[in-house]
């Protein structure tokens, strides 16, 4: 089972996410911040984490450097206000497999959910 996890701390956010998800046949979980994050991800272990970046508490970056030692395996998708060129190279350098900017369509991210979902599937990974 593909299990999914959104990390927001805008309710409506992830919620939104949670709901759009779940409607799919979706398991999916939701987390506040990066500290809570990392909690769920090393009981449920996600195959997929929306991130945002800019959170109280631990930002959306440093949560995703956490993650990736964690499993460096977990699709992380970055899913922010922030469209600056520096802050997008780091996240990329620091393992995000994507990165989008707020306001997105919800139908293009389940595009790339589905992508990423066929590469952890069909044992081919993205470089």
């Amino acid at each position: 089972m593909i299990k999914l996890l959104a990390v927001d701390d805008e309710k409506g956010v992830k919620d939104s996410l949670k709901d759009f998800f779940e409607e799919r046949g979706f398991y999916i979980r939701t987390a506040k911040g990066g500290e809570e994050a990392l909690e769920i991800i090393k009981k449920d272990k996600p195959s997929i984490v929306f991130l945002d970046i800019k959170m109280r508490g631990m930002d959306g970056l440093t949560t995703l450097e956490h993650i990736k030692k964690i499993d460096k395996n977990i699709k992380v998708i970055m899913i922010t206000v922030i469209d600056n060129q520096d802050i997008i190279d780091k996240a990329m350098k620091l393992g995000a497999d994507e990165y989008i900017t707020k306001p997105f369509r919800i139908a293009y991210l389940e595009e790339v959910v589905i992508k990423k979902i066929q590469g952890l599937t069909d044992g081919t990974k993205k470089d």
